[in-house]
């Protein structure tokens, strides 16, 4: 028998959950296909968010004829028979994996892609401005498939409910702990609960621990005074961002108890760097030591490990300078007008005429007048340090010492 997440696979548009921005009436692949204008594009987000169907269903609403082609395991012959179709007619190809195309592959389709032949959907999990050839990724609009949330998994499990072969009922518990589970995939999040079915029979209600069961999960509440294990990495690192060492230590406690060591690994690797930052530059290099060691010992002598780290981080001085800096710079790219290279920053314009570029270590102390920031936003400032930390310090005084320099040679 064919499993759950495969008998369920939505069919329309209206049944995708999560992803209202490309599938509801006014999503862009709705208007594509209401309007009969079909775009290549590449889908890219998390596995189990939705890609691949998202994707079968616009190819079979879209009235072409459609192939599927992947990237990692087929080669330039299958796709050399599916392009020998555009002979007479335009056709649909859904590419996976397509950050995996291979240059010949990538070279013989895109011809096709130029003359509107082939319309390419493609799909990775990847970063595509990282990870998609540049000459696929600019014949593409890219469109992300979100993470999917808490309340659009919940509703995939209610869905999958009315699917089994038995009739049941569900507990809330039971319910959070499947999306708590499911990494927020919906295929997980359904395997999870047709294997739990099995232990159940009709009219049977499914309960928390039948969850616990099939998962090898120890039987924790997470419920408990309303305690939710975001809810936990989130006061793990507010503790640690308000140098609360006990309270540090405690969050630590429960969330090791899920037995959960790389989200606890990954939220402190990004405390080291969001909330800690300049004040303790080496703390990054600490964190990423000490949770690789974690992970070779495992648990139980990983709490050892983990305490210690997380003692030192709470102590640690604090300085978040880098997130706040590297936010308003993405704010000002996205929403503002930016200006362009300067004539002296662009390779392109160097080539040209090599003179207008003023190597900075042909210069005393290393340091010229020149300034690289496109003129429209000359005067914006993003990095502004603070001084709580003998380091960041360090780096106020070395970075007045150099506007002191550049202002005198421009004087």
């Amino acid at each position: 028998m064919k499993p759950l997440a495969y008998r369920i696979r939505p069919t329309e548009f209206t049944d995708v959950f999560g992803q209202d921005h490309l599938v509801s009436q006014d999503g862009v692949l709705s208007l594509m296909l209401k309007k009969g204008k079909l775009l290549s594009f590449i889908l890219y987000g998390p596995p189990g968010t939705g890609k691949t169907t998202i994707a079968t269903i616009f190819a079979e609403k879209s009235e072409h004829e459609f192939y599927f082609f992947n990237a990692s395991t087929e080669n330039k012959q299958r796709l050399k028979d599916i392009l020998d179709t555009t002979a007479y007619k335009d056709i649909l190809i859904v590419v996976d994996e397509i950050h995996r195309m291979k240059k010949d592959i990538q070279d013989y389709l895109l011809p096709f892609m130029e003359n509107g032949k082939a319309t390419v959907i493609g799909l990775t999990t990847l970063n595509p401005y990282q990870s998609v050839n540049p000459a696929i990724r600019s014949r593409c609009h890219l469109y992300e498939v979100k993470k999917l949330t808490d309340e659009a998994i919940e509703k995939a499990v209610l869905n999958g409910i009315h699917h089994l072969d038995i009739d049941i009922h569900i507990d809330q518990k039971a319910l959070n702990k499947i999306v708590k589970f499911s990494n927020h995939e919906v295929r997980t999040a359904l395997n999870i609960l047709e294997s739990a079915s099995l232990l159940l029979d009709d009219g049977d209600t499914l309960m928390s621990h039948h969850i616990d069961r099939i998962s090898g999960k120890k039987h924790l509440d997470l419920d408990d005074h309303e305690d939710h294990f975001y809810d936990l990495l989130s006061a793990l690192q507010k503790s640690i961002r308000g140098s609360d060492v006990d309270a540090s230590i405690h969050y630590l406690a429960r969330l090791l108890t899920l037995d959960d060591l790389l989200s606890i690994i990954r939220r402190l690797l990004v405390i080291a760097y969001e909330d800690i930052g300049l004040a303790n530059p080496m703390m990054g290099q600490k964190v990423l030591a000490a949770t690789e060691a974690a992970l070779k010992v495992g648990m139980p002598e990983a709490r050892i490990i983990l305490s210690t780290i997380v003692i030192d981080m709470a102590l640690s001085p604090k300085s978040n300078t880098g997130i706040i800096a590297i936010d308003e710079a993405l704010s000002d790219y996205e929403n503002e007008d930016c200006g362009v290279i300067p004539d002296h920053a662009s390779n392109r314009k160097i080539k040209l005429n090599p003179e207008i570029y003023h190597y900075p270590h042909n210069d005393d102390q290393s340091i010229n007048d020149q300034s690289y920031m496109p003129d429209k936003i000359k005067d914006k400032v993003y990095y502004k340090p603070k001084s709580e930390s003998a380091y960041e310090k360090a780096l106020s005084d070395r970075l007045k010492m150099i506007d002191q320099i550049k202002h005198k040679k421009r004087d």
